[in-house]
C-alpha cells in the first residue's frame, strides 16, 4: 500500500496540485485539518505558492479550505483569508460559491482582527464582479459599522471593500452616502480616498444622493493628499450636474477654481472636468473611463493607491497588512514578522 496516498503530504499535495488532480488534492487538503500545526502553515505555504505562480488552479479547493479559515490557530485563519484575497483578485468566479465563509468571519466580532479584514478584501474583490453576490444590507452594514470601531489597519480593508462594492454597482451604496460622508475626515488617507471614490462612484448613476453631503466633500477639496482632493472635486462635479452651481456651495466653487492649477494633474484634470460639468449641467456622461465615469474610476484607483501606499514613505506587511515604518528592524512591529 502507498501510505503516501493515505497520510497528509506536502510534497503529495504539491504533486496533485501540479497536475491539476483537483478531486487528489481536496482530499489530501481534509486530511491536513487534523496534521500538527506546522504542517498544516506547510500545506497553505505550497497552495499560495501555486496560486501566485498559476491563477485558477487554487480556486476550485476554496470549499475545501473551510475548515481552515475557522481552524483555532489565529495564524492558519490569517493565511487562509490571504489566500482567498489572493485567488478573488485573479478568479472572483471560484470565491463566489464561498462568500458565506467570509461574511462570517467578517461578522464574527471575536475574531482577529487582521482576519476579518482580510475578508472585507476578499469581499471587496469579488464585488467588483458579482456585486449582487456580495453587498447584502448585512455585509454593507458590517462593513459601514466598522468603520466607527475598528483598528486603522483593518478600517482601510473596510473602507476599501465598500469602495469596489461602489465600484461594482454603485445603487448599493446610493442610500448609505450620510454613513460613508461622516468618516471622509479620518485619520487615514486611504480610508479617506476609497469613500471618496465610493462617493463619487454613486454619483455617477445618481447624483441627486450627494446633496446632503455636499459640505463634507467640499472640505475635502483641500486634503492634504492630491488624490483625495481630486476624488472629491470629481464627486463634487458630479453632484453638480444635479442643478448646475446651485447644487455645489460657494465656497467649493472657489475651491474647484484654485484647483484648476494644483500641482498634481491628478486634481488639475478633476478639478476642470468638475467645473465643466458644473456649468453643463444635468448631461449624460457615458462610461467612456473619463472623468466621472465608473470605467474611469476602476481605471485609476489602483494606480492612485500604489501613489498613496508609496507617498506616505511605509510598506506593507506581508503577513498583517499593517504599515511598515522606514528605519528599524526588518521585522512587523505589529505581528513580528520578519519582511
Amino acid at each position: 500500500m502507498d501510505e503516501s496516498s493515505h497520510r497528509p503530504s506536502v510534497e503529495r499535495l504539491a504533486e496533485l496540485l501540479d497536475s491539476r488532480e483537483h478531486d487528489g488534492a481536496i482530499a489530501c487538503l481534509e486530511r491536513f485539518e487534523t496534521a500538527p500545526t506546522e504542517e498544516r502553515k506547510a500545506a497553505l505555504d505550497v497552495l499560495r505558492r501555486v496560486e501566485s505562480e498559476t491563477s485558477g488552479v487554487v480556486g476550485p479547493l476554496l470549499p475545501a479550505l473551510s475548515p481552515f479559515v475557522t481552524d483555532g490557530e489565529r495564524s492558519i485563519r490569517l493565511t487562509t483569508a490571504k489566500l482567498f484575497v489572493a485567488v478573488a483578485e485573479r478568479d472572483p468566479d471560484a470565491v463566489v460559491p464561498v462568500l458565506p465563509i467570509l461574511t462570517d468571519r467578517l461578522a464574527d466580532e471575536d475574531e482577529f482582527y487582521f482576519v476579518r479584514a482580510r475578508a472585507a478584501e476578499a469581499l471587496g474583490n469579488v464585488a467588483l464582479d458579482h456585486p449582487d453576490a456580495v453587498a447584502s444590507p448585512e455585509v454593507v452594514a458590517e462593513l459601514q459599522i466598522g468603520l466607527s470601531f475598528d483598528e486603522p489597519e483593518v478600517k482601510e480593508k473596510l473602507a476599501k471593500a465598500l469602495g469596489d462594492i461602489a465600484l461594482g454597482d454603485p445603487d448599493r451604496l446610493d442610500h448609505r452616502v450620510s454613513n460613508l460622508a461622516e468618516h471622509l475626515d479620518d485619520g487615514d488617507e486611504l480610508v479617506r480616498y476609497y469613500l471618496c471614490t465610493a462617493l463619487a462612484a454613486v454619483g455617477c448613476v445618481s447624483p441627486a444622493a450627494l446633496g446632503a453631503e455636499a459640505d463634507a466633500l467640499a472640505a475635502r477639496l483641500d486634503d492634504e493628499n492630491h488624490h483625495v482632493r481630486g476624488r472629491a472635486a470629481e464627486a463634487v462635479g458630479l453632484l453638480g450636474r444635479v442643478d448646475g452651481d446651485d447644487s455645489v456651495p460657494p465656497e467649493a466653487m472657489e475651491r474647484l477654481c484654485e484647483r484648476r492649477e494644483d500641482e498634481s494633474s491628478f486634481v488639475r484634470d478633476r478639478a476642470r472636468f468638475a467645473l465643466d460639468a458644473i456649468d453643463e449641467g444635468d448631461q449624460e456622461s457615458g462610461d467612456d473611463g473619463g472623468e466621472g465615469t465608473l470605467a474611469g474610476l476602476r481605471a485609476t484607483t489602483d494606480e492612485a493607491v500604489e501613489e498613496i501606499t508609496a507617498e506616505d514613505g511605509t510598506g506593507v506587511c506581508p503577513s498583517c497588512g499593517h504599515s511598515l515604518p522606514d528605519v528599524g528592524p526588518p521585522m512587523c512591529p505589529r505581528c513580528g514578522s520578519p519582511y
